[in-house]
């Protein structure tokens, strides 16, 4: 499908992120209180404001909160008429632009806030590549991968009350670490702070009981990029045996636009290579990978942005639907707002991973930042996360995703 024409004109210029083809959804507020916004090109369509004017109607009032949610619940059904409505709103030659056209706000200076109300955080480990690298390094390349991972998706469940809109300073956490030279371990600052390159995934519709994939699919109702920022050293002395706790409960960042699936469905990839066959309940359904250019900027306090890898979230092992499947597979309940995160992706080259910890090897081989090397996250870092499915003439693109590292605050338990 090529471009779709708006009369919105920043929306047909090349390289915008956010055309008539896409209808990123937000909250925002430019000085009229928190609104759900549709983003399109460089400007913000007030959705609160056109369903109260009767521009937008889908049967019963959906967007009087600011928050998605109430959309997301209404089902697969609404979802298209509410592209439709939309669509027909801001294309060229819309007979309401005169009427649409009050409620458009400029994005630059307009606050963006969470996009949906978060139920649930679970946190997956999906790419094949980083779980590789990861695996080299501590348990050595001919162990890389644990006896499980190419059968089922490796998670654990994280903290929805952290989970971050972008723009959102992170700050560095204290925590427990171990060395190889010390005796006991230390209460410290983290010192291998990072980041972690992911897309989420947002379950818009409930359950009880396992799912197929394909049902899954039909659940999610949009995407997000989405940063697990992580502590390696707290990580490397708590994980045992029970995985990621305290390291991973600092901040999830996510971008403030919601990409639907529908947008994304051109942009379909295909599955990897599987080696080893998956149990039927989670085979491959043709439709569920997708095809979005993923890439990140370091920016050192006072320095220039430095893109630091490039990667694309067809590395994924295991889609976001299988991922959701089998999520459900002992029964347990999904919520509307439950956000799933891929797990770090990363490429199968060295300038493709998806983290400092790869990029660096460890600590072993520092990547080169302004000249200065580094190994991990120093304070004043802001970490840029961008994404985007690409087409001929034009792209879907999700903003960005960005968070600074302020400094760890003095010890909360010193006397």
């Amino acid at each position: 499908m090529g471009l779709r024409q708006s009369w919105v004109g920043s929306a047909n210029e090349p390289g915008c992120d956010f055309p008539l083809n896409n209808l990123a959804l937000g909250v925002f507020d430019a000085g009229h209180g928190r609104r759900c916004g549709v983003a399109i090109g460089d400007q913000i369509a007030d959705a609160t404001a056109l369903e109260a004017a009767g521009l937008l109607s889908l049967g019963t009032p959906l967007l009087t909160h600011p928050s998605w949610n109430a959309l997301m619940a209404a089902g697969p059904t609404i979802w298209a008429d509410f592209r439709v409505q939309m669509t027909d709103l801001l294309r060229a030659g819309a007979p309401a632009q005169a009427k649409v056209a009050p409620h458009l706000h400029a994005m630059q200076g307009a606050t963006l806030h969470l996009p949906f109300t978060v139920s649930e955080f679970t946190d997956f480990y999906a790419g094949r590549h980083h779980a590789t690298n990861v695996g080299t390094m501590f348990r050595g390349a001919d162990n890389a991968l644990p006896a499980n991972w190419l059968h089922i998706p490796i998670g654990y469940n994280g903290r929805a009350s952290s989970v971050v809109v972008s723009g959102t300073p992170v700050r560095r956490p204290w925590g427990q670490v171990k060395g190889p030279d010390d005796n006991v371990p230390r209460f410290t600052p983290s010192q291998r702070f990072d980041f972690e390159l992911e897309l989420g995934a947002i379950i818009a519709q409930p359950s009880n009981g396992p799912v197929s994939v394909a049902q899954a699919n039909d659940m999610i109702f949009g995407y997000v990029l989405l940063n697990d920022w992580s502590a390696r050293d707290i990580q490397a002395w708590e994980y045992q045996p029970l995985g990621p706790f305290q390291s991973k409960a600092t901040a999830t960042t996510i971008s403030p636009w919601i990409v639907m699936r529908a947008a994304l469905d051109p942009f379909c990839a295909a599955p990897p290579d599987r080696e080893t066959p998956l149990l039927p309940h989670l085979a491959d359904s043709g439709d569920d990978f997708h095809d979005i250019a993923l890439d990140v900027t370091l920016t050192p306090q006072n320095g220039t942005p430095e893109t630091i890898t490039r990667t694309n979230t067809r590395e994924l092992y295991y889609s976001p639907a299988q991922q959701l499947a089998h999520h459900t597979t002992s029964g347990c309940p999904m919520r509307v707002g439950d956000l799933l995160g891929s797990g770090t992706i990363s490429g199968p080259t060295p300038d493709s991973r998806g983290s400092m910890l790869e990029l660096s090897w460890g600590g072993q081989t520092p990547i080169n930042v302004g000249g200065t090397p580094r190994a991990f996250l120093e304070d004043g870092d802001t970490v840029t996360f961008h994404g985007a499915a690409v087409a001929p003439d034009h792209r879907i693109g999700f903003g960005t995703c960005d968070g600074t590292i302020l400094p760890a605050l003095p010890n909360p338990y010193a006397s």
